[in-house]
This record gives structure tokens, sequence and C-alpha cells, in this order.
């Protein structure tokens, strides 16, 4: 699903649980205020802040529907230090950051997960990883959304326990960081009808996945949270199989580049091109899905997936922004071509406010409309993961 991290849903938390006041600033004590314009501000909060904190989420997924959950989340340093940090670096580094958290949805999807991210070293060493417990109620929409007639979707629920560990390196004193990744997921998907009906053959419902892979990250963003310019990519390459404890003998590939470019100003262009490949004995809920705005997760699934988007962010003043974005993206190559395949196309528009100027951290909310669905997204911090 899609989601702010940890520390980005503590900002929007913190942002709606004061924001109350008429004109922001107003009526606030005296540290959520920026002294500079007398607006409200959680530099100085988020700066100074360790250890644990609660952490409300919210949860605006269409596919899986409303809801919410909490979350602890625990600053090993303060963002001050890891400020300092990257000064000393000369880029910028993520904070480390721990958490726990539980959710649960309209539809009956709940969860309960744990993970971080941590760095070493002076962030040439990274580790992210977590594990969760899961049950998703999700459509299965066919590969290739291709499902026998009269049916056009069939429900099916997902349940059981998933881990990701990955741990990179930065290369010399690049922006560039190459490292090894485990995936881990023992998941029994129980469809709403049987398998065989929708031409799923056993292997392709199959229970237990373990891959292991490699991947490369450069990123070159003058800022984690929020960019104006500079540009993050990544290559993964995961092997799965019964040698380390699969069931099946497939491989997963993605490369996606997020490009910021400061026009003037007042105005910031953002371009993304995300690909997905999957060879071999894939379970169906392993297949790769066209991941924007305003489509349901899930919605459009094939062994190849491709996305193209662009986002255009105008600073209105020194706090308030809006963005526009529009997308488009396909799912092919195993049912259908890619010329029959479907072309959906989203987009939408939405405002930001600056929450915290001296980290460069815009919050705000986007509205979404594709041809299949519309909904709304609370952002901190860009909307591409």
């Amino acid at each position: 699903m899609r989601g702010a991290t940890v520390f980005a849903r503590l900002c929007l938390a913190c942002a709606a649980a004061m924001g109350a006041a008429t004109s922001p600033g107003a009526g606030l004590p005296e540290r959520f205020v920026d002294p500079g314009d007398g607006k409200l501000d959680l530099s100085e909060w988020l700066l100074d802040h360790k250890g644990a904190l609660p952490v409300p989420i919210v949860i605006t997924e269409p596919a899986v529907g409303y809801g919410g959950g909490v979350a602890l989340a625990y600053f090993r340093e303060t963002l001050r230090d890891t400020a300092q940090r990257s000064k000393e670096a000369g880029r910028p580094t993520p904070p480390d950051v721990f958490g726990i958290g539980a959710i649960a949805t309209e539809n009956g999807t709940k969860g309960a997960a744990l993970g971080g991210q941590w760095t070493f070293d002076r962030g040439r060493y990274l580790y992210r990883g977590g594990v969760a417990d899961v049950s998703i109620n999700l459509d299965f929409y066919g590969i290739g959304g291709q499902l026998p007639l009269p049916i056009d979707k069939v429900g099916y629920r997902l349940s059981g326990f998933g881990s990701f560990q990955q741990g990179m390196v930065r290369l010399g004193e690049s922006d560039t960081y190459a490292g090894l990744r485990w995936i881990y997921l023992d998941l029994s998907a129980r469809l709403d009808v049987n398998a065989g009906e929708i031409g799923l053959s056993p292997r392709e419902t199959a229970k237990r996945s373990s891959g292991a892979g490699v991947a490369i990250e450069h990123d070159s963003r003058d800022n984690i949270f929020t960019p104006n310019r500079g540009w993050k990519g990544a290559l993964e390459a995961t092997f799965y199989g019964p040698a380390i404890g699969g069931s099946n003998t497939f491989q997963a590939y993605r490369a996606h580049v997020f490009d910021y470019h400061e026009l003037s100003r007042d105005w910031i262009l953002g371009l993304r091109a995300d690909g997905r490949l999957a060879r071999g004995d894939v379970p169906f809920y392993m297949l790769p899905f066209i991941d924007m705005r305003g489509i349901p997760a899930a919605r459009y699934q094939d062994v190849n997936v491709a996305v193209l988007e662009t986002e255009v962010r105008y600073n209105l003043d020194e706090r308030w922004a809006v963005v526009g974005f529009v997308g488009t993206g396909r799912a092919w190559g195993d049912r259908v071509s890619f010329d029959g395949a479907d072309k959906p196309v989203s987009g939408g528009a939405g405002f930001r406010y600056l929450i915290a100027r001296r980290l460069g951290i815009y919050a705000g909310i986007d509205f979404a409309k594709s041809s299949v669905d519309r909904a709304f997204y609370i952002q901190v911090g860009n909307g591409w993961r």
C-alpha cells in the first residue's frame, strides 16, 4: 500500500493536530512557530526530538478502503544530529528510525509490522528491514486483465508473514550505494472461486517465496523529503527459488528514476519512469502492477509493467504550493501484447504547506482520478516511492 515513512507520518500528524488555527501559527506554542514569519512550523520540534513517539496512520488506498492505525516510532538521534552528519558527509543522509505499528481498513484488511532504517559510519553503510504479519483483502482482475466471461474480478484474501532485509554500502565518495537483499513471504491466497476456474495453475497460487538479490541506488537529490533538483534511481534484481526456501523458481526486476528540475524559483518539475518485470513461475499476487495515484493497487497486473508520470509544483508564496500530476502505465506480456493492453491514464492536483522550513518538508493532500477510480492521498514530502 502507498504510504509515507514513519517519519513522514509523524510530521503530518503533528501538523493536523495543530493546524486548526484560522491562521497558521496563531495561538500556537512558541516552539511550533517560525520566528521569521510567525507561521506554523515544526522545524525546531523535529530537530530536537529523540526517542519514542506515537504516530497515527491514515490509509486512503482505494484497493483496501479507508482505514488507519497507530505506530510507535523511535528516533536514535535528533534530526539536528542527522543534519550535522549530513553536513559532515557532504550529502543528505536519512534519519535513523525504528518503528512498530498496526493498521486496519474498512474492507477487513489488517496487519502489524516492525522495521526501520539505520545508517553507520556517517552514512557509508545503510540497513533497511522489517517484518510483518498481514491479512489483506484485494480484488484480482486477471493477468493482463483477462478473466473468463462473465467474471470481471475475483476477491481474495492474502494472509501470512513477510520479511524484507537489505544492506547497502556507499561506493567511494559518490552518491551511489550497492548491496544485497533478501525477501521472504509465507502467504496463503484464498480466492473466492476455485483457482482453476479463472485459469490459475497451482504454481501461480504458491504459498512460500524466498528470494535473494542485488540492488544499486543513486541519490543526488538536494532534499530527501521534498526535492527541488537532482535525481534518485535504482536497479533491483531478486531471484527466488527452492534452494533458499521458496516453492517456485522465478525472478523479479525493477528499474526506476525520479528526476527533479528547478525551472525557476517557483516552478519545480518532476519526472518519473518506472519499469518492473517478472519471469518464471510467479505467484499471481506477486506480479508487477501499475502503481499510480488514482489507480487501485493490483488493478492492472502482468509480467511487464511500465509507468511514466510527471508532476509540477508551483510555490504560491514562502509557505504554500500547489501541485499537478498526470501519468500513464501499461501491463502486458503474458496474456496480452503491449499494443493490446489497457492504457490507463491518471491525473490530479493537490496542495502543499511547508511544515518544516529548515528541513524542507512539505505536507498536503492530493486528489487523483483515473478511468477506473478516484481517491485522495495524504502526502508528506514527495509522493513517489
